[in-house]
């Protein structure tokens, strides 16, 4: 008996799965979805930060990342032999194992790379008459005898640098090899004898046996320190006159360190140890900086003494690199947490939107249960354990996917966001559901504004939200988004302020003009306007979860956009402050010239639209400041007499000045972007009309000039005289703009070059796209060097470093999820509403509507919602932009780590795309869902919808 009753009763959880697998299914896909996201978000950090800091010391200068020991030779005090032991191969050994296991973790060696040995500090002058000497100055040389040389290098000629007897500080003759560079510089040739000076001046012969060439020239072995590789032509310090001689390396052999101890070239010991990022993580950094900071000065160095001698050092400059890492992490850290913090509300207010769907299509069913003596608990564990069983392996499907699609990151990061997610819809969609049953609910009661207004509590529970988050973006505006100390919190939660703020506002006050528009449209003939005026204006307020969804959403979009756009626009407009236009063609010094033949060869090349040649002369002195005198009248826009701002009079000392052709140089201006060049200004006439070819100009001329707001603000209204290369004159402003093509620097004064007395151009700034090789083989047929810059190249020099490309896939991936995240929250809002929908059709077609009205009924229904959420995304997004852009500085996104880049704030603007399509998808949706209801609810008939008994 007992057995036929447990066959008669099939578990809860198998039978309510094969009940609604389609609502279960969705569940989990919607679950991995989110799951896979909130783990892959840390460790997509974890993996960009961990990128950025090895690539970070990878490409740094092996001079900077370089761990060093060095000590002084042994004592005097010591027996020779006894210094002479110290100085040779086996004890530098001894001491560097011991260092390299004496290294603390996270720091760790690239044993391949270690060196060791014994070396000159102080270069000693080489006096042999077959030495180069470029200005009758003999080089100076170091002397190096290191480990590692022949796995380092190959021998190019010669033979290697041996020790046939053992070397001692009373040898007298050792062997030494030098590199391709420096025998080729230095005129080194095998079988070369150098002498090297003991203390007590006598000669230690080192022979020349052989000519290396470096395995990996930028490796660490030989750019530890490079004038083992390249020698160095030098000024010398000591003389009164700029004097250069040539300073190098002699790489003697491995066991001569004894011999370099009798010279007074203060001979240390050493051992460099070169690091390897491969097992360091972006975490690591602070413990890097602290193990560092140790060695440098602290325990650290205690141990390294006790290991390598009393008198060693360490240095390094690893320390500066982790550091600039840091900051660079510090500055992108708050972007990336507003795109976090956004799609992270966004997806939990979808996952309870789910919940809320899942709960209305089962409240007649737990009504039921209830009324028959269900208890809330008995229900809320029934319904604990059937999601559980469905959400819990789709969580850990969802991190299982997330570390395998973002490899090498921390585990618990991401298995807290995919636990998290687990666990909010394990425990918010049984609550939500039980919740609704603690009190018995009549059949059939309405849901609509009308019949079931929010209650006292719903209400004083909104005011406070309302207050809290005005309260919140009040004081984020009044003190500002710059946070120090990491990652401000309110400054990330500004996207959920903002579009909490709206949401609660806007849920409130839209049924308001809806309600209004009714009275007019019942005028009309049909009913169709009325119908759907009427409904929207019902809409229930639990439609703010929804509305929520959609800023949220909506905003964190528009935020990413904006940053990628921002990237993008700040990369570009760096590019052509660098080049100046498409393309510049300029000589190797200001002085060089363009020939005519060589600018109208470019000017006929296919693809050149505009040529613009310019005569640039940099460092021209400025004339005293003019006291009291506030420059030309007017604004800086270029077309009025301005000096604007931005610039002060005192730091225009020194100037550019820079000779165009008005008409050429303005079309340029126009094609390239720049201010509007008011080049009416600059017309030669009058005293500043064209020189015949020969005539000098006197020193009279008066020359209209255009300059920046800080040249113009010291030279005043009046003429005021110049002395250049291009002749002595007398300009008068007449006109300022903040930037031009030809120039980087910031201070500057454009004339007519019509006007000058040289007027030879030596730069030619090209617009348009020419072919990269026709336009250097023209240059290069010139017959001379001249320096070919494309723009197009120069943007490409911005490419980005591991943490900044890791930053933008992140923002790539908010914008699409925060898309997603919309059009599903749009879905859900719709399909919550779907069955009411299908029966209101169903009983409008008794009545004699037709398919087409049934299909503008819920169109016009839906529009409303639908433009609400838009307008509402559109006014959060800018609101978001509006109040963080001040405290974000998009440089270390779009700009950091390129040399010679302009490092100016690029400040965070509004792009318009990103406002507009998410909003404008938002609205298609709707109106596509809603069409497709009419569509399906059409081909099915009316008794289908309408059955006995049903309240819908």
């Amino acid at each position: 008996m007992r057995h036929n009753d447990r066959a008669a009763s099939a578990p809860w959880i198998r039978t309510r799965l094969r009940t609604a697998p389609g609502a279960a299914t969705a569940l989990a896909v919607l679950v991995l979805v989110t799951a896979f996201l909130a783990a892959a978000f840390p460790r997509a950090v974890d993996a960009y930060e961990t990128k950025g800091l090895r690539h970070d010391i990878l490409t740094a200068d092996a001079g900077r990342s370089m761990l060093e020991v060095a000590r002084p030779q042994p004592g005097l005090e010591l027996p020779q032999a006894q210094r002479d032991a110290e100085a040779r191969s086996p004890e530098l050994a001894r001491i560097g194992s011991g260092l390299l296991k004496a290294l603390p973790a996270p720091l760790r060696a690239d044993t391949s790379s270690v060196a060791y040995g014994v070396r000159t500090s102080k270069p000693a002058v080489a006096n042999e008459p077959w030495l180069a000497r470029p200005e009758a100055v003999p080089p100076q040389l170091t002397y190096v005898a290191q480990t590692g040389l022949k796995e380092h290098a190959t021998l190019a000629s010669g033979a290697w640098p041996t020790t046939p007897q053992e070397v001692t500080s009373d040898s007298r003759e050792v062997q030494g090899a030098v590199t391709e560079e420096t025998a080729a510089e230095l005129k080194v040739k095998v079988g070369a004898t150098i002498t090297l000076l003991t203390a007590a001046q006598d000669p230690i012969t080192v022979t020349i046996t052989g000519i290396v060439a470096p395995r990996d020239p930028q490796g660490s072995y030989w750019s530890a320190d490079p004038l083992l590789r390249t020698p160095s032509l030098i000024v010398d310090p000591t003389s009164p006159f700029p004097v250069h001689y040539w300073t190098g390396t002699v790489l003697l052999a491995e066991d001569t360190g004894p011999a370099l101890l009798s010279t007074a070239a203060e001979p240390v010991l050493f051992w460099r140890i070169p690091p390897d990022p491969a097992g360091l993580t972006g975490p690591d950094d602070a413990r890097l900086t602290s193990v560092i900071a140790s060695l440098e000065s602290g325990p650290g160095l205690l141990k390294v003494r006790e290991i390598a001698g009393d008198t060693a050092v360490f240095a390094t400059g690893l320390g500066h690199i982790v550091e600039a890492n840091a900051r660079m992490r510090d500055a992108i850290s708050p972007v990336i947490a507003v795109a976090a913090l956004g799609i992270g509300s966004v997806a939990a207010v979808v996952l309870l939107m789910t919940g809320a769907l899942i709960a209305g299509r089962r409240k007649a069913e737990l009504a039921l249960m209830r009324s028959r003596g269900g208890s809330l608990r008995g229900i809320g564990g029934r319904l604990l354990a059937e999601t559980a069983v469905t959400v819990l392996p789709a969580s850990a499907l969802g991190l299982l996917l997330a570390t395998l699609a973002v490899g090498e990151a921390r585990w618990w990061p991401g298995a807290l966001a995919a636990a998290g997610v687990g666990l909010l819809v394990c425990v918010a969609l049984p609550l939500r559901t039980t919740l609704q049953h603690i009190r018995p609910t009549l059949h059939g009661a309405r849901e609509d504004m009308v019949s079931a207004r929010p209650s006292r509590r719903r209400t004083v529970a909104e005011l406070t939200l309302l207050v809290l988050a005005v309260g919140a973006v009040a004081a984020l505006r009044r003190r500002g988004t710059s946070a120090e100390g990491g990652t401000d919190l309110l400054v990330s939660a500004a996207p959920v302020l903002v579009a909490l703020i709206a949401a609660l506002v806007l849920v409130r006050l839209y049924p308001l003009p809806l309600r209004l528009a009714t009275r007019p449209v019942a005028r009309l003939r049909g009913a169709i306007g009325f119908l759907s005026l009427a409904r929207a204006g019902r809409s229930s307020a639990g439609g703010a979860l929804p509305l929520l969804a959609l800023l949220l959403a909506l905003a964190t979009a528009a935020f990413g956009g904006s940053v990628i756009a921002g990237i993008g626009d700040a990369r570009d407009d760096a590019a052509l402050a660098s080049v100046g236009a498409d393309a510049r063609i300029s000589g190797a010094s200001e002085r060089t010239t363009l020939p005519d033949e060589l600018v109208r060869t470019v000017r006929d090349l296919d693809g050149v639209r505009g040529a613009a040649p310019v005569r640039v002369e940099y460092s021209v002195n400025m004339p005293e400041s003019v006291a009291g005198d506030g420059g030309a009248d007017g604004d800086d826009a270029g077309t009025s007499t301005g000096t604007g701002s931005g610039g002060s009079a005192d730091d225009a000392k020194v100037a550019a000045l820079v000779g165009v052709d008005p008409a050429s140089y303005a079309e340029l201006a126009r094609a390239t972007g720049l201010p509007a060049f008011p080049a009416a200004r600059l017309k030669a006439t009058g005293s500043s009309a064209p020189l015949p070819e020969g005539a000098e100009a006197g020193p009279d001329r008066v020359l209209p000039a255009i300059a920046s707001p800080a040249v113009a603000a010291r030279l005043g209204k009046e003429p005021r005289a110049i002395e250049t290369l291009s002749g002595d004159f007398e300009v008068q402003i007449v006109g300022t703009v903040p930037r031009v093509a030809s120039v980087s620097p910031t201070d500057f004064l454009v004339v007519n070059s019509a006007a000058l007395e040289q007027k030879v151009p030596t730069t030619l700034l090209l617009t348009g796209a020419p072919d990269p090789g026709k336009l250097r083989a023209a240059v290069e047929g010139s017959g001379k060097e001249y320096a070919v810059q494309l723009r197009s190249e120069e943007r490409a020099r911005y490419v980005n470093t591991p943490m900044q490309a890791g930053a933008e896939r992140i923002y790539l991936a908010a914008v699409a999820a925060g898309a997603g995240y919309a059009l599903l929250a749009v879905l859900l809002s719709l399909l919550q509403t779907a069955p009411e929908r299908k029966t209101l059709l169903a009983r409008l077609r008794t009545m004699g509507l037709t398919t087409g009205q049934g299909r503008k009924l819920l169109a016009f229904e839906a529009t409303p919602q639908a433009l609400l959420a838009a307008g509402g995304g559109l006014f959060t997004g800018w609101a978001t932009i509006a109040l963080l852009s001040p405290g974000i500085d998009l440089v270390p996104l779009a700009l950091a780590g390129v040399a010679g880049s302009d490092t100016s704030p690029v400040l965070l603007r509004t792009d318009l795309w990103s406002l507009a399509l998410p909003a404008a998808g938002v609205v298609a949706l709707a109106a596509a869902v809603a069409g497709g209801q009419a569509w399906w609810a059409s081909r099915r008939g009316s008794i289908t919808e309408l059955r006995a008994g049903d309240s819908r």
